[in-house]
């Protein structure tokens, strides 16, 4: 019989947010994180807005002889990862070092130090990179780095599947706990691409929206007609993943219970969903199987929704395909309407909205849904949040390459 595995520690950096509390406040409140982009000179860009993390201090986490040696995106994962290791109230000895593992990945990883390094190569020539060059920009330098500071010697890896990246990260750190690899996993996803070569590359590939400059808190509007492509974000979010009995013995608050997963391939297209959603469809079933819950206890689906033409009607038909007639009793949002598309981070940051939309019974608001562009049973809670009972739910992510994850988070009993 497989182990249980629960949420005991929650992690998070975003765009509304250096906290998890003041993060999921803001959620909830329907605040936006996408402002007009600062960081660098965006004047020649089609898009000149983002949601990028405000007041971040690296500092505060990490020492900055420290910190000069990793990409930001590291920064975030960091920071995040220790208020979830805080929040769960874990403490890493000799004794259980060994049953403590890592498994936090990135999209994209280190790109702003990639584009760095090779403005000194040009600037400079070879004498000019740093010798700190490939271990501050490769993805899993996040676990790589943690596993140092905290001495966890267990499972130490890092999945990268585009905008699943979180969600696989997750998953497969649960099922570590399962099969008795691991007592506790730290897990999740970490993204920061927001510069000049990543916003230009998405542009190119026609990807974000760009009719927005002038009111960029409006641009990311899953569902709605006026939809015209994502909004890049960025940040980070962490979830501690813990055997159930080995949680209850030492008292650990719980959030959740990891209920199901589900992978799948559409191979179809590098970049468009396969028709209907049809890869996301099966990921969703398979989540389902493997949770041994009967659909109708899914109450609430944290969407993919990225506010890209195609998706987001894909999505909506293939959540009202797996659930059927359940679906007219479910409401499904896109917390990305509020910070963006955390690429990487994206499904870590969503699960962990999952759990604290199953703690407080709340559900957040799909903002900027002002007409929608098709027709769906779901409620797709527009503008404000809903109260109502939450006993699981479902976060879906679907990315580059065709890869889609579903995690399935229910309340523990």
């Amino acid at each position: 019989m497989k182990r249980r595995v629960v949420v005991t520690g929650l992690g998070a950096v975003t765009p509304v947010g250096l906290t998890v509390k003041e993060s999921w406040e803001n959620i909830v409140a329907g605040k936006s994180g996408v402002a007009p982009l600062t960081l660098f000179d965006v004047s020649d860009f089609t898009v000149r807005f983002g949601a990028s993390v405000k007041n971040f201090d690296v500092t505060s986490v990490i020492p900055k002889k420290d910190a000069k040696k990793m990409d930001t995106f590291i920064h975030y994962g960091i920071a995040a990862a220790k208020e979830a290791i805080e929040d769960a109230g874990l403490v890493i000895t000799d004794e259980n070092a060994e049953r403590i593992g890592v498994a936090i990945g990135s999209g994209i990883g280190g790109l702003p130090g990639i584009e760095a390094g090779y403005d000194s190569y040009l600037n400079g020539g070879p004498r000019k990179i740093s010798p700190f060059f490939v271990p501050s920009n490769i993805i899993n330098m996040i676990s790589g780095n943690l596993s140092i500071m905290y001495g966890m010697k267990g499972p130490n890896t890092a999945i990268v599947t585009a905008c699943s990246t979180g969600t696989h990260c997750i998953s497969a750190a649960g099922r570590m706990i399962q099969y008795g690899d691991a007592d506790v996993m730290v897990a999740g996803g970490a993204e920061a691409v927001i510069g000049r070569i990543g916003i230009a590359g998405f542009c190119a590939a026609k990807a974000m929206s760009t009719n927005f400059n002038d009111t960029p808190e409006k641009a990311s509007r899953p569902y709605d007609k006026d939809r015209d492509g994502f909004v890049m974000g960025e940040g980070a979010a962490i979830v501690v993943l813990e055997e159930y009995e080995h949680a209850k013995a030492r008292g650990a608050k719980i959030y959740a219970e990891v209920a199901g997963y589900g992978l799948t391939g559409d191979a179809y297209h590098i970049t468009a969903p396969a028709e209907g959603a049809e890869g996301g469809y099966r990921a969703m079933k398979m989540a389902l199987k493997h949770s041994g819950m009967d659909l109708t206890e899914i109450d609430y689906v944290n969407a993919h929704g990225t506010s890209t033409p195609k998706g987001d009607e894909g999505e909506a038909g293939a959540v009202e395909r797996a659930f059927g007639e359940h679906a007219k009793n479910m409401a499904m949002s896109s917390t990305k309407s509020a910070v963006g598309h955390l690429l990487g981070a994206a499904g870590a940051i969503e699960s962990a909205f999952c759990a604290l939309a199953i703690r407080d019974q709340v559900m957040p608001p799909t903002l900027n849904l002002d007409n929608p562009s098709f027709e769906t049973v779901l409620d797709l809670i527009p503008h404000k949040a809903k109260k109502g009972r939450v006993r699981a739910a479902m976060s879906n992510s679907f990315g580059f390459g065709g890869t889609n994850a579903s995690l399935v988070l229910k309340e523990v009993q």
